[in-house]
């Protein structure tokens, strides 16, 4: 009696306790993202994120959930700027879900390189980078197209040449600290490679 008393409790106290399955995140609402972008957004995306100023990212057919990460870090100061966290301060999570939606429901509109001279250099790295310097090739987390990985790895085909520059630069400076994985690439890069694989990105379809 007093054996199986004792099997019993060891039974009850070392069952371990499942976890509830976690609810999923909630999902962003495109129209009402459309609202709050064309009340915030507007001035610097254009009002459906498509090809504005050369300075500000194409954020059209943008993954949501790189946008939404890119909000939050933005509001909590991981990735550095003063504009974007002035504006990011004012959005409630659900709000990041929704602009994140709209942006990401419009189809992006493709780019062009603009620079003959590089073209195969931009090429030859982006999807085979450069093997004795342990640079891995850009399509590996971004696709042969540019399309990105959703949810992990944003999608960089059209996107402006200028921008993709500053922000290859932003990352080997330590300037954008918000992806430890790019900032190791980066480094690796000197200005002629990282002019060369910004204007290749811009013309990936």
């Amino acid at each position: 009696m007093k054996s199986s008393l004792l099997l019993l409790l060891a039974l009850v106290f070392c069952v371990p306790v499942l976890a509830a399955d976690p609810s999923p995140a909630p999902k962003g609402d495109a129209a009402k993202g459309d609202t709050i972008a064309s009340q915030v957004c507007v001035a610097c995306h254009t009002f459906d994120g498509t090809r504005g100023l050369a300075a500000n990212p194409i954020l059209q057919g943008q993954h949501p959930e790189y946008l939404f990460k890119q909000l939050q870090d933005f509001k909590s100061g991981v990735r550095d700027n003063a504009i974007m966290k002035g504006f990011a301060s004012t959005l409630s999570d659900q709000d990041m879900r929704d602009v994140a939606a709209f942006y990401a429901s419009k189809t992006a509109k493709p780019g062009v390189a603009t620079n003959k001279a590089t073209l195969l250099l931009g090429e030859r790295i982006y999807r085979g980078g450069i093997a004795d310097r342990r640079i891995a090739a850009c399509a590996g987390c971004h696709s042969p197209n540019g399309a990105g990985i959703p949810a992990q790895y944003p999608r960089l085909s059209g996107q402006h040449g200028e921008y993709a520059e500053a922000q290859l630069n932003a990352f080997r400076s330590g300037q954008r600290a918000n992806s430890l994985q790019m900032t190791g690439v980066a480094a690796k890069l000197n200005d002629r490679e990282i002019k060369a694989l910004a204007d290749y990105m811009a013309g990936l379809h």
